[in-house]
């Protein structure tokens, strides 16, 4: 508790809110312990949490942005890669509880994990009765974020918009394919090419198959234009 205190600067009353936001499926699992004693409910009502807070920083910052942009942020900003990277960047990570076995094997650190127990210790901190000192917490660690996707959407965006010129063209879609997958189970390297009327236009890589595609995408707008 006391380190989760030192990251958030949020004084913890319910200790046992956190205990359960910092704990992974496989231990609660391993230990015959009720399902509600890990993270996973706490999840849900942390992306709650999060997208009301990140929807409202995004209401104020860009009082000229139409309600698609708004969702369009946003949906980038409160995704799994963006809660990971913060999740890692405050060590949170490192305080999740996990099975001995699985916790060897790295799963503290996989992508999904973390940014589930980092939306997880944003409910706890609800129940808690600390969502006044959470916001500007949040306000802090996702405006980077927010400013760079609002900068270079593009990059963010490239799947949706070469789908659509791919579409516009001759109603076809273009077809992501894993070429090769390099590095340990829990830190993989992916990378993928992207094909459009039979014929490979470019490749990409990425620590997701999502990233992967939309690395891929952006270098196959370039190519056609479209960027």
């Amino acid at each position: 508790m006391k380190e989760l205190e030192e990251i958030f600067q949020i004084k913890i009353d319910n200790p046992d809110f956190f205990k359960r936001a910092l704990t992974h499926p496989s231990y609660t699992k391993e230990k015959d312990l009720p399902y509600t004693d890990n993270y996973e409910r706490l999840e849900f009502l942390g992306d709650a949490v999060l997208k009301l807070v990140a929807s409202t920083i995004l209401f104020n910052c860009f009082p000229d942005y139409a309600e698609g942009d708004l969702s369009k942020i946003r949906s980038i900003v409160v995704s799994d890669s963006t809660l990971s990277k913060i999740a890692h960047g405050i060590n949170l990570c490192d305080l999740i509880i996990a099975a001995p076995h699985e916790a060897k094997q790295g799963i503290t650190h996989i992508e999904s994990v973390c940014a589930c127990a980092f939306e997880a210790v944003l409910g706890a901190y609800y129940l808690d009765g600390k969502l006044t000192q959470l916001i500007p917490f949040l306000q802090n660690v996702l405006m980077p974020y927010i400013e760079e996707v609002d900068k270079n959407f593009e990059k963010y965006n490239a799947k949706a918009m070469l789908q659509e010129y791919t579409q516009s063209v001759n109603k076809e879609i273009p077809v992501y394919t894993i070429v090769k997958e390099t590095g340990p189970a829990h830190n993989k390297t992916f990378e993928i090419e992207v094909s459009y009327n039979g014929k490979v236009i470019a490749s990409g890589s990425g620590k997701t198959k999502k990233e992967a595609e939309q690395h891929a995408a952006y270098e196959a707008c370039k190519i056609f234009g479209v960027v």
